[in-house]
């Protein structure tokens, strides 16, 4: 039995011990926001956040999740309102096919906690753990770099 609490709700399950926390998400918890890619770690599209940090869920075990506050790209909106970093990736372009969005939104996310004002250079590499083909990443700097000004509360 694990206990987590993802996006504010707490949930309490029986699962395999090798189930991957990604699998928990998509196919037990029904959030299938989290994308899985690769499987390996390696693309980015299932990252979310746990216990405030950045984490890839295809190479995490639900179990290691027990006792975890998890946020999927499911808990960025509230009340019905985008997250200023959705948002400006609807504003920006920065999304074509999605498959990556979830995991870049989330690694964003991280990443603007951890450099609120960041240059162009510094968000091409917060954000070159997460691999998109469609946009080229000039969409998503845009659309990080506006978030950035508006969750520090500029334009």
């Amino acid at each position: 039995m694990i206990e987590v609490t993802v996006n504010g709700r707490v949930y309490r399950q029986e699962v395999e011990p090798r189930l991957l926390l990604s699998d928990f998400l998509r196919h037990t918890l029904g959030l299938t926001g989290t994308h899985v890619g690769c499987e390996h770690g390696i693309c980015g599209a299932c990252t979310i956040i746990v216990n405030g940090e950045s984490a890839r869920s295809c190479i995490m075990l639900a179990v290691q999740a027990d006792g975890a506050e998890l946020m999927t790209v499911e808990g960025l909106m509230q009340d019905g309102k985008l997250h200023p970093l959705q948002e400006a990736f609807r504003e920006h372009h920065g999304l074509q096919c999605g498959f990556c969005t979830p995991g870049m939104l989330m690694t964003a996310l991280d990443f603007l906690r951890t450099n609120p004002s960041p240059s162009d250079r510094e968000i091409r590499e917060g954000i070159s753990a997460v691999l998109c083909r469609c946009t080229g990443y000039q969409g998503i700097v845009n659309a990080v770099r506006a978030a950035a000004a508006t969750l520090r509360g500029g334009r």
